[in-house]
């Protein structure tokens, strides 16, 4: 199992103006979630609107990430797509940056057979060396990736951690206790009884949304402080709920808006939250904000790092982001 996998990993969104990317806010947003205690970052995810990036967009919100993570956070990157063999040339195209490894979907439409998921996995695992987190999201894709094909999979070490996001306790349960890999809640609304039943952490998108309280509810768990978590799980239940009320991560973006974070903008399919989920969100945001702040150890650390990183590093940020945006 590895260990680098465990804990809350946000699932970044991807800021935009007038269409386009916009990195500098994509880097503050990956800045302020490490310095509240995120353990990873996701790149390229569904919550980042991945179907909607071309492969240059996708480089290019990688490229910025990292440069704010450097050291101090794991980044994922996610691959996903039908086409096996693309996918696995996507791998090739990423493989050269600092990765902690790929979130890689089952492919979504086809529906193949559980033999034909062990063959996807194992064809894009052969492009790279890197670790490979497995996504079981069935309502998004419309296959399910049963256990007996994750501990299959889980029999080659490179495949070292699942995000479940198939709405059950018991397949996240059964993970845990049949098979090697760190298992990762990724139905947020379940993440208190995943953490109670074994699980090792989250890939949420909730979390971008006061990150520090879903660290304090990991550790929570861990320290067996059960009585304080589920306190807690139940105060940040509402807005759970609330971000997906309406095709993430239109909630998302909404909230984030209002945090002065980014624009409300998505692309084509998806649009923005309608009034009345922002109307409860900004009464959700409030209740947050009543909550002190939650700090260890390592969160001041990163925020003390972000602070002398932004201080000396002004000229080569310039750099990379105007290389970067030339890429896309």
């Amino acid at each position: 199992m590895d260990t680098c996998l465990h804990g809350i990993w946000v699932p970044l969104v991807t800021p935009m103006h007038h269409g386009e990317l916009d990195l500098s806010l994509l880097q503050r947003l990956a800045d302020r979630v490490i310095a509240d205690g995120a353990h990873g970052l996701v790149v390229s995810g569904t919550t980042g609107e991945a179907p909607q990036l071309d492969l240059a967009e996708q480089s290019a919100a990688l490229a910025a990430v990292l440069e704010v993570a450097r050291k101090r956070c794991p980044v994922l990157m996610g691959i996903g797509g039908s086409d096996t063999f693309a996918a696995a040339s996507r791998v090739l195209e990423f493989d050269d940056e600092d990765l902690a490894g790929y979130l890689v979907s089952t492919p979504a439409y086809v529906r193949p057979s559980q033999e034909g998921l062990l063959r996807h996995f194992e064809t894009i695992a052969d492009a790279t060396a890197r670790p490979i987190v497995l996504y079981n999201v069935p309502a998004r894709t419309g296959v399910h990736l049963e256990l007996a094909t994750a501990r299959r999979l889980a029999e080659r070490p490179q495949f070292a951690a699942i995000k479940e996001a198939g709405g059950s306790l018991q397949q996240m349960a059964d993970l845990v206790q049949h098979t090697p890999l760190s298992v990762l809640c990724g139905d947020d609304v379940l993440l208190f009884s995943a953490l109670c039943g074994g699980a090792h952490g989250a890939i949420s998108a909730s979390a971008h949304i006061r990150t520090d309280l879903y660290v304090q509810l990991y550790d929570l768990v861990r320290a067996q402080r059960l009585a304080e978590a589920r306190s807690l799980s139940a105060r940040l239940l509402p807005m759970m709920q609330l971000l997906f009320s309406e095709p993430n991560p239109a909630p998302l973006k909404a909230a984030l808006s209002m945090q002065g974070l980014l624009r409300d903008e998505l692309r084509l399919p998806m649009v923005p939250a309608t009034a009345a989920c922002r109307e409860k969100l900004a009464a959700a945001l409030a209740a947050l904000d009543s909550i002190p702040a939650y700090r260890t150890e390592s969160s001041i650390s990163a925020s003390s790092a972000s602070a002398s990183a932004s201080a000396m590093s002004v000229a080569a940020a310039r750099y990379s982001l105007a290389h970067a945006m030339a890429a896309i």
